[in-house]
């Protein structure tokens, strides 16, 4: 992996983009369960935007819903953050969060990606550690 690789993972699932959409587009649905996670808002029209808040305030994030494709491609962008854990606490600021969905034999092909989280900023250590977690109980819900 380079210095400049966006931190990516890929989900396999057997169920249609259909089906796998509405459960990506609405985020109370696969960004809780670690660690004691607050989201409030709306994450599933343009525009939406929601608050994530998670660890007793370690992290702080609003995303802003910019771009969805039904049955193909999710994204938001991080508008705020505060992660009270590093030097640079709005690290997050400006990134984005997707999803691209594509069909393939038996199923579809999920690809997360968190543009801007690279290893060369001091949150990718943490933080993918945390998507890690997150996406694996993600693969569990779209088996």
């Amino acid at each position: 992996m380079t210095s400049n690789s966006d931190f990516s993972y890929q989900i396999f699932s057997s169920k249609n983009a259909a089906a796998i959409f509405p459960i990506l587009l609405n985020v109370k649905n696969w960004w809780t369960g670690v660690f004691d996670e607050i989201i409030e808002g709306d994450s599933s029209n343009i525009g939406d935007e929601f608050t994530f808040s998670a660890g007793d305030g370690a992290h702080f994030s609003r995303q802003k819903l910019i771009e969805k494709i039904d049955g193909k491609k999710i994204t938001w962008q991080v508008i705020e953050s505060q992660l009270s854990f590093l030097k640079n606490k709005n690290e997050w600021d400006n990134t984005t969060i997707s999803f691209d969905l594509e069909a393939i034999e038996n199923g579809t092909k999920i690809t997360f990606s968190h543009k801007g989280l690279t290893p060369k900023i001091e949150c990718y250590a943490n933080c993918s550690s945390a998507w890690m977690q997150y996406l694996k109980n993600l693969n569990l819900l779209l088996k």
